[in-house]
């Protein structure tokens, strides 16, 4: 039975905390450490969190130089065989989720599923655009990032830290980077998330998307990259008509 961690960034979030520490500690699934870095919220975040502290594994509450500088602080002191991030406003899909996805096959590198989305009134808004593939490997987001951050364990022996020269999308980098290395990767074939819209890649989206590019151009090549991108703006803009949001 591996051990999961499951990490929550914060800063001043106070509405959606508590439904996010709940989604993880209500898990049916025992081998669980919980960590929660928070950048010294003001708003009484904190104070939603102290709450929970005998269940919590470790809190962290300092400043940090941006959201993967947080992350990368709760991957320094992760003991799990796995790591999951779960950040503030998102949850776990149900309390089942964790103990299905180690179920579903062992030993995997990396297990990954759908995500449901949700608006700011937490009204659900459907399946991400971006449906996750049927298999999945490091060349799989070359249009589009196919698997949210919320809903990806990945094996802790093949990640490595998050990089800092990204201040939007480092994300992506990083799923890719463990892809590379992983040698099983499994579909559940289930929900394992809900995702809540926005966040900072949404509020610096165009700086979100130069990000994107860029690191999609180191991997894929830029003449793959700038075709794949209009492919990209082709299905964005047939799904936009249909459903009028893009889901993403």
């Amino acid at each position: 039975m591996p051990k999961l961690t499951v990490i929550t960034i914060v800063y001043n979030n106070v509405r959606d905390i508590e439904r996010t520490i709940n989604s993880v500690l209500n898990q049916t699934y025992p081998k669980i450490e919980y960590i929660i870095i928070d950048g010294k919220s003001n708003d009484g975040t904190l104070a939603v969190i102290e709450k929970y502290r005998s269940k919590v594994s470790k809190i962290v509450s300092e400043p940090d130089k941006g959201i993967y500088d947080a992350m990368n602080k709760g991957l320094a002191i992760a003991t799990g065989d796995y790591v999951l991030f779960m950040n503030s406003g998102d949850e776990i899909f149900d309390e089942h989720t964790v103990q299905d996805i180690f179920d579903s096959a062992p030993g995997a590198d990396i297990y990954y599923g759908e995500t449901e989305m949700y608006n700011d009134n937490w009204q659900s808004l459907g399946r991400r655009r971006h449906e996750a593939p049927e298999q999945f490997d490091w060349k799989s987001f070359k249009y589009g990032m196919s698997i949210s951050h919320q809903a990806i364990y990945i094996k802790r022996s093949i990640i490595a830290p998050y990089d800092l020269s990204y201040k939007y999308s480092s994300d992506i980098d990083w799923i890719i980077k463990a892809a590379k290395k992983a040698s099983s990767i499994v579909n559940v074939h289930r929900y394992v998330a809900k995702y809540l819209v926005g966040g900072m890649s949404k509020k610096k989206h165009r700086e979100s998307l130069k990000e994107r590019f860029n690191i999609f151009t180191k991997y894929y090549g830029l003449i793959p990259n700038i075709i794949n991108h209009i492919i990209i703006a082709v299905n964005l803009a047939f799904y936009f008509v249909k459903h009028q949001r893009t889901n993403d």
